[in-house]
């Protein structure tokens, strides 16, 4: 069952690769992420991207661009660097941010169900990796869904004992898009958030995956 930051001040240039370059070189990546990875199209300036499953249905990917994080743009919090994310016709450079420190933790996302394919169940997944020195994780982290009608489903997900080094999926909820295609103006959004005041550190975000359940 899946159950679910002292400050230490330092400064980083935004988009600087090379503090990731150690985390993610080396970093495990399965093979549906892998396939995520080298197909699809960017949009949303790049902060999106959307692609085709085998079965022909839409799946997409919400960079940290497009959601919104708790004290973002405050480096004593949070550091922006790049990382390189191929598709089927070229490679973009994506921002991504890296935990300094915070105990106020708060992410989260929209999605227009519009967008995806009528009459398919859903599952929305985070996209994270954690520093090999990353701390602060023993509370339960609350993820939540809130569907088109406000129905809001919680759950507590224990972050502590999860691998490091590696991207990792955090599974944050399913919903089920209707028959008819068209649902213009309904969204579902997802959150993950623990606000206990434990000192947390060492998340890297890649983003959002909205993709069918297997």
């Amino acid at each position: 069952m899946i159950t679910w930051l002292i400050i230490v001040q330092f400064s980083v240039s935004r988009s600087s690769p090379s503090l990731l370059d150690h985390i993610t070189r080396d970093a495990d990546m399965n093979i549906e992420l892998l396939a995520r990875r080298r197909r699809g199209i960017f949009l949303n300036q790049n902060k999106e991207k959307c692609w085709i499953d085998s079965s022909g249905r839409n799946c997409f990917m919400l960079f940290p661009r497009s959601l919104q994080i708790a004290w973002e743009e405050d480096t004593r919090y949070w550091t922006w660097l790049s990382i390189i994310e191929p598709s089927a016709s070229d490679d973009v450079e994506i921002e991504v941010p890296e935990l300094v420190k915070v105990c106020y933790l708060g992410v989260s996302g929209i999605i227009d169900i519009s967008k995806l394919s009528p009459g398919i169940k859903y599952e929305v997944v985070f996209l994270v990796m954690f520093r090999e020195d990353s701390y602060g994780w023993e509370a339960p982290v609350d993820v939540c869904l809130v569907h088109p009608d406000g129905q809001r489903l919680i759950q507590k997900t224990n972050l502590q004992n999860m691998p490091k080094a590696q991207w990792i999926e955090i599974h944050v909820g399913d919903f089920q898009t209707s028959q008819q295609p068209g649902d213009q103006g309904k969204e579902v959004s997802f959150i993950m958030s623990e606000h206990g005041g434990h000192w947390k550190s060492g998340l890297v975000i890649e983003g959002a995956i909205i993709r069918p359940k297997k």
